[in-house]
């Protein structure tokens, strides 16, 4: 059973009137009024401008409005994956002036009991967060995988000439790249073989986790169907036993400011000379059209994370945005 974003209004679980919100499925029509409580926010990366339309089409998914006194302040997007067995909680958000009085709780509460009762197999709820998780944190959530986040800004036109300063075969000191292990990028049934292997990629995908834009997704069948339909480049070491595999979503523009963009690059394994040539493979081909700035956040094994910040700061001349941080997925019992 799929919910539908045209759900009638008797579908929808009641809430207590003592919260003081109404809720509703979001339409075309909330569009402005949703962007107009979402300023600033993820720092000016916020993805739901380029996404919101899609989200609206995709029919497991429902995206969820709180009003109070009929104005939006608070929105949830649910996704339902794994076979059915998992609600992945995104894009929550709630107007500045209503924060911290509990409605994203709330909000959380109605959504998970709004998708239980249309996927009676939902048995889990996955969010990816970004803070700093605290021991009330553990209580609630388990911790299923966890990245380093490196975030870098850049002109493409200023990348693009370091890109033709180093050459092809650039990598790390000591690194002598051979040409067997030049990235390759591989096609979808390639994609569904290699990745539905979990003797092939036991080592490489972290806790059996494809995490593919804040998104974490089993590799199951049903999901690979899912991320397929994506803008991504598919990216591996070796096809046959691979010890590097990276996934770059197509860049987006980011409501920063005029001719802003962002990309996102998952990196999975721990070989450092690997995902540096899988990096700048990903670079060349993603930035190579593009004409202003762009916000580059890549995610990648915690102990990877310093040798590749230098070498984006001293090989690329690029800018080191923030310091470290953590992507952490986490799961809780529905």
């Amino acid at each position: 059973m799929k919910i539908e974003n045209s759900l009638p209004c008797q579908q929808l679980p009641e809430v207590h009137s003592q919260t003081g919100l109404q809720f509703t499925v979001a339409t075309e029509e909330d569009f402005d009024d949703i962007m107009a409580m979402s300023q600033d926010i993820y720092g000016g990366l916020d993805y739901l401008p380029t996404r919101y339309q899609t989200w609206l089409q995709e029919t497991n998914r429902t995206v969820i409005l709180a009003r109070k006194q009929g104005k939006v302040i608070a929105l949830e997007s649910v996704c339902v994956i794994d076979d059915g067995e998992t609600m992945l909680v995104e894009g929550l958000r709630v107007a500045p002036q209503e924060r911290g009085k509990g409605v994203a709780g709330v909000l959380l509460r109605y959504c998970s009991q709004l998708v239980k009762s249309k996927y009676p197999d939902v048995k889990v709820s996955r969010l990816t967060r970004d803070d700093q998780l605290g021991p009330k944190d553990f209580q609630k959530y388990r911790l299923i995988t966890k990245q380093a986040i490196l975030l870098v800004r850049f002109r493409a036109e200023d990348l693009k000439l370091h890109l033709a300063d180093l050459g092809l075969n650039v990598g790390i000191t000591g690194d002598d790249m051979a040409p067997a292990n030049i990235p390759v990028r591989l096609e979808p049934s390639e994609v569904r073989q290699l990745f539905l292997s979990s003797d092939l990629m036991k080592d490489v995908l972290p806790n059996a986790t494809i995490v593919q834009d804040w998104q974490p997704f089993k590799p199951l069948p049903s999901n690979m169907a899912i991320l397929l339909k994506k803008d991504i480049d598919w990216m591996v070491d070796n096809i046959s036993g691979p010890s590097m595999a990276s996934l770059c979503t197509f860049p987006i523009r980011v409501p920063i400011g005029d001719d802003w963009y962002y990309l996102n690059i998952d990196m999975f394994g721990k070989d450092l000379a690997l995902a540096v040539q899988q990096l700048l493979c990903h670079l060349r081909c993603h930035t190579n059209t593009l004409k202003g700035h762009v916000m580059c956040q890549v995610f990648l094994d915690p102990p990877l994370w310093k040798p590749m910040a230098e070498f984006f700061k001293e090989t690329l001349k690029v800018e080191l945005v923030k310091q470290y941080t953590e992507q952490c997925v986490v799961e809780s019992d529905v």
